[in-house]
């Protein structure tokens, strides 16, 4: 356990200029008092570890210091393979780059760990893409990777419903979500979220722009995405359900959705349950749960609980009939 916590901070070290006690701790998952006391053994075994001590001051390699890839374990190995989107890279136009860091880790393994790549390729392989849709590489993905890379600004035409509109953006980094490319974007003094498929033109310009290093790209995803699913849900319907229904409501609907509805839910004697459901559109939540069958009753709105009548008793009719040609 420490031995690998030992590995960890002289390559947190190697990467990085500096590092405080506390970002050590951090990355490390341990007490700043273990963080000195770990530096401590790495200079006694050799490694260079400085301490700079004052306000600003922290731990850092000195002389050079580089440590080799002859330390992984085989499981370390795999993962490192793992890591790697073949498909995305490849829309990004860095498959060659990708390849060529590939091959320059593999010749720096081991012996024994030189078929990792290999091992990894014949167990795992990632389709981003969602079931019955063909993706299709945006047209204008490579130069937008290129600037996302280069922190360069580049200035767009972006399609808006029937119309285009100027943008200037800084793009500070790009996301794959289900088959669909997503560049995440500073623009003026605010972070948006763009298709890239709905860009026309891009032109990238050639000074580098100044990044935030607060930004997280991760975590301004899931805010903005989660953001996003809310606001898609604008109508509300009224749902009596058993327990099959109850249960199987987060598999048709959006799921934190269902959650929500069901913890605020109220029992009835009958053992069924009345909860209000947050949907997209009378429409869409039509479709959603017409899967549920018998197993949920809507009460309200009105007119959705009209439809599911009539397309109950238009089920019952047709059902009603011997099967075969008529």
């Amino acid at each position: 356990m420490r031995a690998a916590r030992l590995i960890k901070m002289v390559l947190l070290l190697q990467s990085r200029a500096s590092m405080t006690a506390a970002e050590l701790a951090e990355e490390l998952e341990v007490s700043e008092r273990t963080v000195t006391r770990d530096a401590s053994a790495l200079s006694e075994a050799g490694v260079p570890v400085y301490a700079d001590r004052g306000r600003a001051g922290g731990y850092r390699l000195v002389g050079g210091y580089r440590t080799r890839l002859t330390g992984l374990a085989r499981g370390e190995a795999e993962a490192l393979f793992l890591s790697g989107l073949p498909g995305a890279l490849r829309d990004m136009g860095l498959a060659d780059a990708a390849s060529a860091a590939r091959l320059k880790v593999s010749a720096a393994l081991l012996p024994s760990l030189r078929d990792a790549p290999e091992a990894v390729g014949r167990r795992f392989h990632l389709d981003a893409p969602a079931w019955y849709q063909e993706p299709e590489t945006p047209e204008l993905l490579a130069p937008l990777a290129e600037a996302v890379w280069d922190d360069r600004p580049v200035r767009a035409r972006y399609r808006r419903g029937d119309a285009e509109v100027a943008r200037d953006l800084e793009p500070y980094g790009l996301v794959l979500k289900a088959g669909v490319w997503y560049v995440c974007a500073r623009a003026g003094s605010s972070y948006r979220t763009y298709r890239v498929d709905r860009f026309a033109e891009v032109t990238v310009g050639e000074e580098p722009f100044e990044r935030d290093p607060d930004f997280d790209l991760a975590a301004f995803w899931t805010e903005r995405s989660a953001e996003f699913a809310r606001s898609l849900l604008r109508a509300e319907v009224v749902l009596r359900l058993t327990e099959a229904g109850a249960r199987r409501l987060p598999y048709v609907t959006d799921r934190a959705a269902a959650e929500e509805a069901l913890a605020a839910g109220v029992a009835e004697p009958d053992g069924r349950v009345s909860a209000v459901l947050r949907v997209e559109s009378e429409e869409v939540a039509f479709g959603q749960l017409l899967g549920l069958g018998p197993e949920a009753e809507v009460l309200a709105p009105a007119a959705l609980r009209e439809r599911f009548a009539a397309a109950a008793l238009g089920m019952a009719a047709r059902y009603g009939q011997p099967a075969g040609p008529r």
